[in-house]
């Protein structure tokens, strides 16, 4: 082994800490292996030569792709090919670092994480693209799904709240990608820039908000393999659903039939089994659920209407000319409220098709004042004229 990395252009010092032994010891074993000969044969000079020192830093800060080290040493006057590259840098491909990592196993009720999947499915007779939410406790591995068709910052509070109200309780840490929804960025000195709207969540529930490594997602594995599991499970079982109601009211059914009773080889228990335990460590939900609902300003028209998503809904006519505050839940009902707090009028969201939504009461004084107006004899115009 010593001499065929050798003659593949391995180092000796890296030949060494392969094998298990000093560098003076290769160097040893070669001289006595070395066949006796006539002539000292010397050793062909290559253009690759002198750029080997950069190609060993390269290797050095992990950078192993063959392709972008022969670019990089063009970069800096080699004139040879990429093969003789991919030839020196193969006997050393034995020392890269592992990518295996060691799982880390958190206690009961410390660690919550939470991810999305995509999957193509039919809904309502049409193909579409669905998201599901997956949030898996760390210690006994149940999770929750939840389907949507967006990833945006209410439907990821929205499916946490979920699953909380699943889980009967919170853990004490969230852990999350970096999606826009809960991570606006990561700042030079590695600190985290949450979402205002996910510390909200986090205040409200009591949980300390974490985050990923950029360009680490392995640091949320559970729940990552959870993703692949509902995929190749759930969705390879069901492939029609009337309605994303309909699909969700499938995916808890098979939530508490088969996910929460499938044996953990590790573990020889189910997550239901395990979840006894970690139920204990949870910390309790509070009194109401966080507000997901969507947040907007409206100005209210001098016909008592409002404009929402292409339509027109009707408020009392006491607040036309004045700024209100309309909340959409995810399921369209919308709820419109003074400036006050009070909430004033409340609708289902209807197509631009249904025409605008009106309630009566909330124009009766309009139609009084209408049929107030003063009314004149059509005599005075006609002497007029």
């Amino acid at each position: 082994m010593i001499k065929q990395l050798h003659q593949r252009g391995a180092h000796l010092v890296d030949i060494a800490h392969q094998i298990g032994c000093c560098e003076r010891t290769v160097r040893r074993h070669l001289g006595r292996e070395a066949a006796p000969t006539g002539r000292s044969a010397r050793p062909r000079a290559s253009k690759l030569d002198p750029y080997k020192p950069i190609i060993d830093q390269l290797l050095a800060d992990n950078v192993w792709n063959a392709e972008v080290i022969f670019q990089l040493i063009r970069e800096q006057g080699y004139s040879g090919g990429v093969t003789i590259v991919r030839m020196y840098i193969q006997p050393k491909r034995a020392l890269r670092p592992s990518k295996q990592t060691v799982r880390f196993e958190t206690q009961p009720g410390f660690q919550l994480q939470h991810d999305w999947g995509e999957i193509e499915t039919i809904v309502a007779d049409q193909r579409c693209k669905v998201s599901f939410a997956v949030n898996t406790l760390g210690y006994s591995r149940r999770f929750h799904a939840w389907a949507a068709l967006s990833q945006d910052a209410e439907h990821t509070y929205e499916a946490l709240v979920q699953a909380f109200r699943h889980f009967g309780g919170v853990p004490r840490t969230v852990l999350v990608d970096n999606q826009k929804a809960a991570v606006l960025k990561h700042d030079r000195d590695h600190r985290v820039i949450f979402n205002a709207g996910f510390l909200q969540l986090a205040n409200h529930y009591g949980f300390a908000p974490k985050a990923c490594r950029p360009h680490r997602p392995r640091t949320k594995g559970k729940t990552e393999r959870m993703v692949g599991y509902v995929k190749q499970h759930f969705f390879q079982r069901y492939r029609a659903f009337e309605s994303i109601a309909h699909l969700n009211q499938l995916l808890q059914q098979w939530l508490e039939r088969v996910a929460d009773e499938r044996p953990l080889r590790q573990f020889r228990q189910t997550p239901a089994e395990r979840f006894e335990e970690e139920r204990k460590a949870l910390q309790g939900l509070p009194a109401s659920d966080f507000d997901t609902r969507y947040h907007d300003l409206r100005q209210v028209g001098w016909d008592a209407y409002i404009e929402v998503r292409g339509n027109r809904y009707s408020v009392p006519d006491a607040y036309c000319g004045q700024a209100v505050v309309i909340r959409l839940s995810l399921d369209d009902e919308l709820t419109v409220y003074s400036a006050a707090g009070e909430a004033i009028a409340q609708h289902r969201l209807q197509t631009v098709q249904a025409g605008w939504c009106s309630v009566p009461e909330h124009h009766a004084a309009l139609w009084q004042q209408t049929l107030s107006v003063q009314q004149r004899d059509l005599r005075v115009y006609e002497e007029v004229l």
